[in-house]
């Protein structure tokens, strides 16, 4: 039997899907407005988180 995962695959060509630099450009600018929104969201949390809990929470007896 000769089935296809079976198969050599050729070296010359490459794996996978290969991106233009516009492609690669494009998927870098999304990736860092990704990054960059959800930084924004875990600090958004955090002041919500802190505001809500005031500021004495950290003069509490351990």
């Amino acid at each position: 039997m000769n089935s296809p995962m079976n198969e050599q695959s050729n070296p010359e060509t490459p794996d996978g899907v290969v991106l233009t630099p516009e492609q690669a450009r494009s998927r870098r600018a999304r990736n860092i407005a990704i990054g960059v929104t959800v930084a924004l969201l875990a600090v958004l949390f955090y002041a919500i988180t802190v505001v809500r809990l005031g500021g004495a929470v950290a003069n509490r007896a351990l």
